[in-house]
């Protein structure tokens, strides 16, 4: 029988992580969490309820996330699901868009707020556009800096399948904003 006593215990690499709690995640997390489903193409309408789909989801499966990874992009693929997810649903097929919000102008101009929010409306309506998992990976990218290796994890696709589709999204958002400009009599 070997004596074990006399050997020191091995000394931890660094802090453990610890899981957040949910109520600390919904705190710290909501604006991105709305902000990333209505970049998915969620309408203004309904993003409370895809919201809380989104923390419900998060509220089951808090248990299963390895605190030692980013909070992130767990949410996102999360949030992407979800988005996925109502889009397919019939009733969402027939319901329009509503005009963004207009934005807190400050000292602006009122046509500087009316051109703004027209042109995040254009720029909104033309990633809609975009093929949804195609634009999951140009978000997921372009907007929040995310490394394709992470991006590719999250979405569950390969890494070369990622980059294609980032290329692939970001030809045709051009080819949407392009669109969108000659028809308001804009050169591109």
């Amino acid at each position: 029988m070997l004596d074990t006593s006399a050997q020191p215990s091995p000394e931890p690499a660094g802090p453990v992580p610890v899981r957040p709690s949910f109520d600390a995640v919904y705190e710290r997390e909501f604006d991105y969490v709305w902000t990333t489903l209505r970049r998915m193409g969620v309408t203004e309408a309904s993003l409370p309820d895809a919201t809380h789909d989104v923390f419900v989801v998060v509220f089951r499966r808090l248990g299963d996330f390895d605190p030692a990874r980013p909070l992130r992009p767990w949410l996102f693929g999360i949030s992407y699901r979800v988005a996925s997810d109502r889009r397919a649903l019939a009733y969402n097929r027939r319901e329009t868009p509503s005009e963004l919000p207009d934005i807190d102008s400050g000292a602006l101009a009122q046509d500087v707020a009316l051109e703004r929010s027209q042109r995040r409306a254009m720029v909104h309506d033309a990633l809609a556009k975009v093929d949804e998992g195609q634009r999951a990976v140009l978000i997921a990218h372009d907007l929040e800096d995310r490394p394709m290796a992470e991006i590719a994890t999250e979405l569950e696709i390969p890494v070369k399948t990622a980059y294609s589709r980032l290329r692939l999204a970001r030809e045709a958002l051009t080819r949407a904003l392009e669109r969108a400009l000659r028809k308001r009599g804009e050169r591109p």
